[in-house]
C-alpha cells in the first residue's frame, strides 16, 4: 500500500498544510517524551513505552501535516514513512524506530509484557525521531 492507495481507502485525507497543527503536533510530542522519560524513572516501564510511542505519532502527524495530509489509522502514518524512505526522503532507520516503538506499545498494552531495557530503547528511538521528523517538516515536499 502506498500514499494514494490509503488515499483511495479513506485512511489518510489531503488538507492545506497548517503550520498551527505542526506546532500543536511538536508540542504534544515534546510532552509525551518528557512523560516518558518521567515515568520510566518512577519504574513505570508499561507508561513509558506507551508516551515515548505517542511522542513518535504525533511528530509523525506533525510531519504529515506539514506535507498536507491527515491520517485516519495509525498504520496509514507508517506507509507515508515507509514511502518517504522508498524516496531516498528518510534513512529507513526511523522507520525501523517507529515500527518497534508501535510493537513495544502494542505488547505493553496488549500482552502486559514490558521492561525497563525496552523503555530506555522506545525512549532513545522517539528522541531522534523527534528530532528528524521537526527536520522534515521544515521542508518543501
Amino acid at each position: 500500500m502506498n500514499i494514494e492507495d490509503c488515499i483511495i481507502e479513506g485512511f489518510i485525507y489531503r488538507i492545506k498544510p497548517d503550520a498551527n497543527l505542526v506546532k500543536k503536533e511538536f508540542n504534544e510530542a515534546e510532552y509525551d517524551l518528557k512523560k516518558a522519560k518521567k515515568t520510566v524513572e518512577d519504574d513505570d516501564f508499561k507508561w513509558a513505552i506507551v508516551k515515548a510511542y505517542y511522542c513518535m505519532f504525533h511528530s509523525a502527524k506533525a510531519l504529515l501535516f506539514s506535507m498536507g495530509y491527515r491520517e485516519k489509522r495509525h498504520f496509514a502514518i507508517q506507509v507515508v514513512l515507509e514511502e518517504l524512505a522508498k524516496n531516498g526522503k528518510l534513512e529507513s532507520i526511523y522507520l525501523d524506530y517507529f515500527s518497534a516503538a508501535m510493537e513495544a506499545r502494542e505488547d505493553a498494552d496488549y500482552k502486559y509484557s514490558y521492561s525497563k531495557e525496552t523503555a530506555d530503547d522506545i525512549i532513545e528511538y522517539a528522541e531522534k525521531f523527534l528530532g528528524i521528523m521537526k527536520k522534515l517538516a521544515e521542508t518543501k515536499f
